[in-house]
């Protein structure tokens, strides 16, 4: 019998690393301060650590997959000289009204929609309804809440710039200053229901 594990899926831009509009040099990205710790402690407390991330520049032809790679590459090694992993990357480059017909469609991995989150509970048995999704967009909230997840605003990014609008929609159960304040959020609520769990 496969045990269904947690997860957290963490946007990419504005909440693990600081916002570049469509990023697509690896010497553009810089981690924001204690996202790598989020990650590693993340890591020690056994859930599973996922990154979704909408890239519709590749659909608008402002970086290829190739170059997407390299930026995925060079924030694997600076989270890995923290002690920190990741155990997928997922992203979108798809956009509806934008690019060749490969990446111009309407798609189901697109942020506010759910394929990602539902992608990494498949290959990696996830329990959504027990995960978290941590991100500075309305999209990333309502992307979690539709899959059932709990959800974690973040005030860098865009996040202090949409939290009226996260507020009023309904989809946000936290808000964090930063990712590693949202970590510690979901680290509570994790160590309560460990303690629900065992009855103490």
């Amino acid at each position: 019998m496969k045990v269904e594990q947690v997860g957290i899926f963490f946007d990419r831009d504005g909440t693990l690393n600081t916002e570049v509009d469509f990023l697509s040099r690896p010497e553009e990205l810089q981690l924001i301060p204690h996202a790598a710790q989020a990650i590693r402690e993340a890591n020690e407390f056994g859930v599973r650590v996922f990154i979704i991330t909408n890239q519709s520049g590749i659909a608008r032809g402002l970086l290829t997959e190739a170059d997407l790679a390299a930026v995925h590459k060079r924030l694997l090694t600076l989270l890995a000289r923290e002690g920190a992993r990741v155990d997928a990357i997922y992203y979108c480059p798809h956009h509806p009204g934008y690019g060749t017909p490969k990446y111009r469609k309407v798609c189901s991995c697109r942020k506010p929609k759910t394929g990602m989150l539902k992608r990494g509970a498949k290959e990696f048995g996830v329990r959504l309804r027990d995960s978290f999704v941590i991100g500075d967009r309305c999209i990333d909230m309502q992307a979690g809440k539709a899959a059932g997840c709990g959800t974690a605003l973040v005030l860098t990014g865009y996040g202090s710039v949409e939290r009226d609008e996260c507020l009023k929609n309904g989809n946000v159960d936290h808000v964090a200053d930063h990712v590693y304040d949202a970590w510690r959020q979901i680290r509570t609520t994790l160590t309560r229901r460990k303690r629900l769990r065992n009855g103490s």
